[in-house]
C-alpha cells in the first residue's frame, strides 16, 4: 500500500509542477501556449470560460486517446480536474512575477517549458495514465514511430492554428512553445533515461482491482 501512496504522491507532484510550468509561461507575458490559444478560441465560440473550455477540450481529446488504444487511468482524469485547480491556486498565491521586457519574458518562457517538461516526466512515469493531451502524444508516437519531439511539435502547431482561427490570442511566446515544447520534453526524458514508448499505463479497471487486492491483504 505504501508503494501505491508514493505513486499517487508522485502523480500529484507531477501535476502541480506541470501547472507551475504553465503559469510561468503565461506570466512571461509573451503570449498563450498553443493549447491555451485553443482554449481561448473555444471559449469565445461557445461562450464559456477558458477553464471550462480546457475541460471540454480535455474530454474530447481523452475520447480520441481511448479510440487510439491508449489506456485511460486515474491520472488521466485527475489531470483534467487538478490541472485547473493547481493553476488557480498558484495564480491566487501570486508567487510568479509578471515578465517585464523581452529578455525576462524569453527567460521565463524557456524556464516554464523546462518545468512543464519535468512535471510531465514525474506524472507520466507513474503509469497511472497520461493527461489527455500527453496521452495523445504518446499514442501518436507509438502509432507513427516518430520521435516525441516531432509528434509533439506537430500537435502543438496544429492546435495553435486551430485556436488562432477560432479567435485565440497568439504572440511570440506562442510560437516559441509550439516549436520547443517537444524538444524540452524529449530532453528531460533523456536526462532521466525515460522511454515513453515502454510505459504501460494502468487503466481504471486494473487500478480498482489492484487497490482491492491491497485492501483484502490488510
Amino acid at each position: 500500500m505504501k508503494k501505491e501512496i508514493l505513486r499517487y504522491l508522485k502523480l500529484f507532484l507531477g501535476l502541480f509542477i506541470c501547472s507551475l510550468g504553465v503559469i510561468i509561461i503565461i506570466k512571461s507575458n509573451l503570449g498563450f501556449s498553443p493549447w491555451d490559444v485553443l482554449h481561448q478560441g473555444v471559449s469565445k465560440v461557445i461562450h464559456i470560460t477558458i477553464g471550462q473550455a480546457s475541460i471540454f477540450v480535455g474530454l474530447i481529446v481523452i475520447s480520441l486517446d481511448f479510440f487510439l488504444g491508449e489506456r485511460i487511468g486515474s491520472g488521466s482524469i485527475l489531470n483534467i480536474i487538478l490541472g485547473g485547480i493547481f493553476m488557480d491556486l498558484i495564480l491566487s498565491l501570486n508567487i510568479i512575477p509578471l515578465g517585464t521586457g523581452i529578455t525576462m519574458g524569453i527567460f521565463m518562457m524557456f524556464l516554464g517549458l523546462f518545468v512543464l517538461s519535468l512535471g510531465c516526466y514525474f506524472y507520466m512515469s507513474t503509469g497511472l495514465g497520461c493527461g489527455p493531451r500527453d496521452a495523445l502524444m504518446v499514442a501518436l508516437t507509438k502509432k507513427t514511430k516518430f520521435s516525441v519531439r516531432a509528434v509533439r511539435n506537430i500537435i502543438e502547431i496544429t492546435v495553435l492554428g486551430t485556436g488562432y482561427l477560432l479567435g485565440g490570442y497568439a504572440g511570440v511566446g506562442t510560437v516559441i512553445t509550439a516549436l520547443f515544447t517537444g524538444s524540452f520534453i524529449q530532453g528531460v526524458f533523456k536526462l532521466f533515461k525515460f522511454d515513453v514508448k515502454s510505459v504501460v499505463h494502468r487503466d481504471i479497471k486494473s487500478e480498482v482491482i489492484s487497490l482491492k487486492r491491497y485492501i483484502v491483504k490488510r
